[in-house]
């Protein structure tokens, strides 16, 4: 089984309340099940859930987890993953050395006095970090590969392609379409090219990014559109687009208005829910 799950879909800060309960307000988390192997991308606050879900079963954690990048919407939920303070858990972390600080080091940081009460060190779990390096393509079980590549994005990112026995998933979060709006990311077209499934950072209208009528302009705040997504997917023969990282200031009924017109542009869109399960 190829199974996706989605734990958190909001970007750059949590937004819970009645506004956002269909769509949800935690910040990036998505699940992977492929055959016997789990695999996580990101530990925003949706990472919370997950580990309490995993709990239940009562049976050690062995898990992959990849980070996109390390600003603090994609890695504030891994001090509250339950399974980190098990001993009989098992973590192989992944993520790219784009700071002067490596991924253990910043997850390390942000558990460190004064801004939590217990320290990585104190974690009973194995975790094991290492790093992703750009183009590089693991092979985590038989017929399953995990490659990763560069978005623009400030400070660097990684999206991710997950093959598994014949179907692909991809996942494209915190991603800029660039200062040239004829010339399309080649990084993401060669990450989403024939996916079944297809995740990528749709976080303003076009209006939004530009700031036409809105006030603020977004441009390299390392974000794009739903209408970039559409183009991107066509450009790509993607099956299946999931917008994502959803706006804090966005509510139910604006994500859902953004939907319908992005489904204009690529038919097979769906926003990305909290909860909502694919299997390809």
């Amino acid at each position: 089984m190829f199974r996706i799950k989605f734990w958190g879909v909001r970007g750059s800060i949590p937004s819970p309340g009645p506004s956002t309960a269909r769509i949800g307000g935690n910040t990036s988390c998505v699940e992977v099940n492929a055959g016997d192997t789990l695999i996580i991308l990101d530990a925003g606050t949706g990472i919370r859930m997950l580990g309490d879900e995993l709990m239940k079963k009562k049976a050690p954690v062995n898990a992959y987890m990849f980070f996109s990048h390390v600003h603090w919407d994609h890695i504030q939920g891994f001090p509250f993953f339950s399974p980190i303070f098990l001993k009989q858990n098992k973590l192989f972390v992944y993520g790219g050395k784009n700071l002067k600080m490596t991924l253990g080091e910043t997850l390390a940081g942000q558990m460190n006095f004064p801004n939590f009460p217990v320290t990585l060190e104190t974690c009973s779990a194995e975790i094991q970090f290492h790093q992703f390096d750009d183009g590089q393509k693991l092979e985590l079980a038989e017929g399953l590969t995990i490659t990763g590549l560069p978005l623009q994005h400030p400070n660097g990112c990684y999206g991710y392609r997950i093959e598994y026995k014949g179907s692909s998933f991809t996942y494209c979060t915190d991603t800029e379409q660039g200062g040239d709006p004829d010339k399309p990311d080649e990084n993401v077209l060669e990450l989403a090219k024939n996916t079944d499934l297809f995740v990528y950072d749709s976080q303003y209208t076009v209006d939004e990014y530009t700031g036409n009528g809105t006030g603020i302009p977004k441009l390299g705040w390392g974000h794009s559109t739903y209408n970039e997504a559409a183009r991107l997917a066509t450009l790509a023969n993607a099956k299946k687009l999931i917008m994502f990282h959803h706006d804090p200031s966005h509510d139910d009924d604006k994500i859902e208005e953004m939907e319908k017109e992005c489904q204009k542009l690529f038919p097979a869109t769906e926003a990305a829910r909290e909860g909502r399960e694919y299997i390809l």
